[in-house]
């Protein structure tokens, strides 16, 4: 058998839904600074991702030279004769350097009417 209750039977399901849905704000209240939190930490690991990345290309670059430097006599030569300005019996060694004081001349003033 079901009584009707009237305005209170209604009542009681607004109450009901305003309570479920007061439940549900104060979870999502809760729960934002750590999806904030979240996203921050996201953001954080994807640069710390891209800066591994690029850390090991120059470690890969880095063991390229280092294989080479072992393994190329030519490359050897090329650095002793760069870093060190080693030369060949017979052949002669030009260095330019430059100059500490740059000497600037000064432009003339442009003249717009003629």
């Amino acid at each position: 058998m079901k009584v009707d209750l009237g305005i209170w039977g209604k009542l009681t399901k607004v109450v009901v839904f305003l309570i479920v849905a007061a439940i549900a704000m104060i979870v999502a209240v809760l729960y934002y600074p750590l999806l904030q939190q979240n996203e921050r930490m996201r953001k954080v690991t994807m640069q710390l991702d891209a800066q591994i990345a690029q850390e090991e290309a120059s470690q890969r670059q880095y063991l390229a030279q280092i294989e080479a430097m072992r393994n190329d006599p030519r490359t050897v030569e090329r650095l002793a004769r760069e870093k060190l300005g080693y030369a060949r019996p017979g052949e002669t060694v030009i260095r330019f350097e430059e100059s500490s004081a740059v000497q600037s001349v000064p432009l003339p003033p442009l003249n717009t009417r003629q």
